[in-house]
């Protein structure tokens, strides 16, 4: 991957690596904390991968690059949506999942493919994950989420 913008973003959360796992590739829990949009693909390196709006509209999609659950998983991301940010054209999106200290530290580092000094689509996504990262965190850890507005 070349150099280019890059957005990363840390979190703990006080759950299992197969139960956050599931919850970051399976449709009826995306639904829960990804203000009611749906992930959706096998999750096997090669398959294709779309996020879905909770009207049915496409959102996003691309291809698993890789899937090493429940540590790794990366995903070829492209913003259907926007027309500025599709012309910036893939994004890799890479999601680690490791064990600390009693908690589960999720590393997401969300990077374009092309070297570009400034990128509408890293910085859409800088306001995005933080949101929906928190909404998952709090779904898993109180059974609700944190914010009920998307974007």
């Amino acid at each position: 991957m070349s150099e280019g913008a890059a957005y990363v973003y840390v979190t703990y959360i006080r759950t299992t690596q197969e139960k956050l796992w599931a919850y970051l590739t399976t449709p009826e829990f995306t639904r829960e904390y990804w203000f009611g949009c749906t992930a959706e693909s096998d999750f096997r390196a090669g398959s294709s991968w779309k996020l879905i709006y909770p009207d049915g509209k496409l959102a996003d999609s691309g291809e698993i690059l890789e899937a090493d659950p429940p540590r790794r998983l990366v995903i070829r991301w492209r913003n259907e949506w926007k027309p500025e940010n599709k012309a910036e054209g893939y994004t890799r999106c890479t999601m680690e999942l490791e064990a600390a200290d009693g908690a589960i530290k999720l590393t997401i580092t969300h990077a374009l493919e092309k070297p570009l000094p400034r990128s509408l689509m890293i910085e859409a996504v800088s306001g995005g994950w933080p949101k929906v990262l928190s909404n998952l965190k709090s779904v898993l850890e109180t059974g609700a989420p944190a914010l009920g507005k998307p974007y």
